[in-house]
């Protein structure tokens, strides 16, 4: 196999995704750093790379965009497989660094380590990765990423552990281009007999009240789970948006491939994003009733007296 592009530069928590996958399933082929997703999405679908890895989701900042939009935006790109790691930041500085006045990361590494930043008053730098912030930290700056970028990059450790929620984990989707893409899916389910994860693009040709609750009736009454529902616009169209589902199940299962045919009946349009094998990730943690606990601050239930009832729904 030639090359799986990742963000880059070397450090990066898509290098440990791309290098994690690659040696798994790869048999090592060489790892290349790409400048930006868009990059990892392009050489991909001119063959200079057979597969690329972008990370899509985390546990506590939602959606990585650039990705979505990328996949959704791509007619020869699909994701083929996913990788799920674990994400912890470290704080790091320059040996001898002066006084410290800013802070860098990626956008989704700052916004998940806000407590830290606010705490040590540094002003926020977005950098185009996480370890592009600790390649380039200037002395006056502490840079986020990964506990390797110190080693990498010749830092000092300011701090361990300085993300806000411990246990955050990222998906990661590894790419591949359409025309290949079921000959790599049928040599993956030769070895893999778990769970399938399958994201959808379906956007309604006809639009208007009950037009999503007409698109997920078919899940439900098909028995498909489905896991997630977010929206994107569509760029040349304004007010118009393209759902991104993600179904439990594979297009080949048959309750899946029957809402498919329900949504084209109905005249949707549809493209399949991905199909990866769930990794583990489909157990029944993810199905259990949410802990009262856990829902958004503010929240009114049945149990709530009728003022926070009203003030929660503002009716």
């Amino acid at each position: 196999m030639s090359g799986v592009g990742y963000l880059g530069p070397q450090g990066s928590f898509t290098h440990q995704a791309a290098a994690g996958w690659g040696r798994d399933h790869a048999d090592g082929a060489a790892l290349v750093a790409r400048g930006s997703v868009a990059d990892v999405f392009t050489a991909v679908a001119d063959g200079t790379d057979a597969r690329g890895v972008v990370a899509i989701e985390n546990t506590v900042e939602g959606y990585v965009v650039p990705s979505l939009d990328a996949i959704v935006g791509s007619a020869t790109v699909v994701a083929v497989d996913e990788v799920v790691l674990d994400i912890s930041f470290d704080a790091f500085v320059r040996p001898g660094h002066g006084t410290l006045t800013e802070v860098s990361a990626h956008p989704h590494g700052l916004a998940q380590c806000q407590e830290f930043v606010l705490r040590e008053g540094l002003r926020a730098v977005p950098a185009a990765s996480n370890a592009a912030a600790c390649r380039d930290a200037g002395t006056h700056q502490v840079a986020l990423g990964p506990s390797i970028c110190g080693e990498l990059y010749g830092l000092d450790t300011y701090a361990h552990a300085v993300e806000d929620f411990a246990g955050a984990r990222t998906r990661f989707l590894v790419l591949a281009q359409r025309s290949s893409a079921r000959d790599v899916l049928a040599r993956t389910r030769a070895g893999h007999d778990g769970a399938w994860r399958t994201m959808l693009a379906v956007t309604p040709v006809v639009t208007g009240p009950g037009v999503l609750a007409r698109i997920t009736r078919s899940f439900g009454a098909r028995g498909v789970n489905l896991s997630s529902l977010i929206t994107r616009p569509l760029k040349a169209v304004a007010g118009t948006y393209v759902f991104v589902l993600t179904v439990d199940g594979a297009p080949w299962d048959v309750p899946v491939r029957s809402v498919l045919e329900d949504l084209l009946a109905a005249g949707d349009s549809l493209k399949t994003l991905g199909v990866v094998p769930a990794r583990g990730e489909l157990d029944e943690s993810v199905h259990a009733d949410v802990d009262a606990a856990h829902v958004p601050v503010g929240s009114v239930g049945t149990d709530s007296s009728a003022d926070a009832v009203q003030g929660g729904l503002l009716w």
